[in-house]
């Protein structure tokens, strides 16, 4: 490796982290498009690594967050054990697939969640004050409107259904489950944004060290790559957690959006080719 790929790598580390952290994704949504379309990593190399910042990412959001009570620990839990079991069958099954059909599974995966996203701008899971959360539900002090939001988990099974589909995506494409888990609890099951991303963060890295042994058995992560992000998103991460802080949850979905339809397109043009 070159200076000048250390530098690129550790920048792209950056980026992906600062979005990671903000959204939950762990940043592989953007480090993997850049390792193996901007730098020419083959796209199961750009994974592996990506996965190492995963692990990364998580550690840092985890910290941050940590008594806040944005971290809803037994949701997280409960869901982990699907993601799991997700990340280690298609980390296995990984070896098998063609580079073409990962491209296709990438752009179809970002495009998909996207159009949720934007499709759930104004959504806001909150419950007043006085409400029960319910035995999996939870309560933090939100900034944004200066009082204590409360929520309830609804539709349980599907959350356990996106778990496990999230760990296999996490596992094959090296991208972090958030990328399924965040939309999907803030969609559909009743978890404000914040808590959605913070919980995630905190699973994504749960189910990433599943599947980097798979993957560093079998050559995939380059040591000196891996490095050069993982401290790219350490540095990313912290700025990431301080803006998303401030941010609207609004503006935060929406930036989700933005992120995942522009790397969508990006490999469907690929894909094309």
């Amino acid at each position: 490796m070159t200076l000048s790929v250390v530098i690129a790598v550790i920048a792209a580390g950056a980026v992906g982290g600062c979005l990671g952290s903000l959204l939950g994704l762990g940043g592989g949504v953007f480090l993997v498009p850049f390792l193996n379309v901007g730098l020419g990593f083959e796209f199961k190399v750009a994974a592996a690594v990506s996965l190492m910042t995963v692990i990364a990412t998580s550690s840092v959001v985890s910290a941050g967050t940590a008594g806040r009570q944005l971290i809803n620990l037994r949701l997280g839990m409960l869901l982990e054990i699907m993601s799991t079991i997700g990340g280690l069958t298609l980390g296995v099954l990984v070896e098998h697939m063609s580079e073409t059909l990962l491209n296709r599974l990438f752009a179809t995966v970002t495009a998909a969640i996207a159009v949720l996203m934007l499709s759930r701008l104004e959504r806001r899971n909150v419950l007043e004050a006085e409400a029960d959360p319910g035995p999996l539900g939870g309560r933090f002090y939100e900034s944004e409107s200066g009082r204590e939001v409360v929520y309830r988990v609804r539709r349980l099974p599907l959350a356990l259904c996106a778990s496990l589909v999230a760990g296999g995506v996490s596992g094959s494409l090296g991208i972090g489950g958030g990328i399924l888990k965040v939309p999907i609890l803030n969609a559909w099951c009743g978890v404000p944004m914040r808590a959605a991303a913070a919980t995630s963060a905190l699973m994504i890295g749960v189910t990433a060290v599943s599947s980097v042994p798979i993957q560093y058995a079998r050559g995939y992560v380059i040591p000196p790559v891996a490095a050069a992000a993982v401290l790219g998103v350490l540095l990313g991460s912290s700025a990431g957690f301080w803006f998303g802080g401030r941010a609207r949850a609004k503006w935060l979905k929406l930036l989700m959006a933005i992120v995942l339809g522009s790397v969508s397109l990006l490999y469907f043009v690929k894909g094309l080719r």
